[in-house]
């Protein structure tokens, strides 16, 4: 199983980045798939979620209707759009999925918003 995030980088507050997780080793389709971040010196904690297709779309409250979570199960890929951007969203971006009793997530990518 592997997960590569992308798509991170520094940007200006109120500006945007799509973030990407392409996956392999597993049937993506079938599984939910998350983003979860964490802040310099903080807990990790959950920003989005999306089920297998035709699912439901879960965020957590700072988020919402800033981000949006979305997946391609052509491309075995997930995304996280996110817009307004704010110094608070400085992180490291990882996104997860649950095989099993098995976890397995990415490397992660570096979201930092400073102007």
């Amino acid at each position: 199983v592997h997960l590569v995030e992308s798509g991170g980088g520094l940007v200006q507050p109120g500006g945007s980045l799509r973030l990407s997780c392409a996956t392999s080793g597993f049937t993506f389709s079938e599984y939910i798939m998350s983003w979860y971040r964490q802040p310099p010196g903080k807990e990790r904690e959950l920003v989005a979620a999306i089920g297998p297709p035709g699912g439901s779309t879960n965020y957590a409250d700072s988020v919402k209707g800033r981000f949006t979570i979305s997946r391609d199960n052509a491309k075995n890929t997930v995304y996280l759009q996110m817009n307004s951007l704010k110094p608070e969203d400085t992180a490291v971006y990882y996104c997860r999925v649950i095989l099993g009793r098995n976890t397995y997530r990415g490397q992660g990518t570096q979201v930092t918003v400073s102007s």
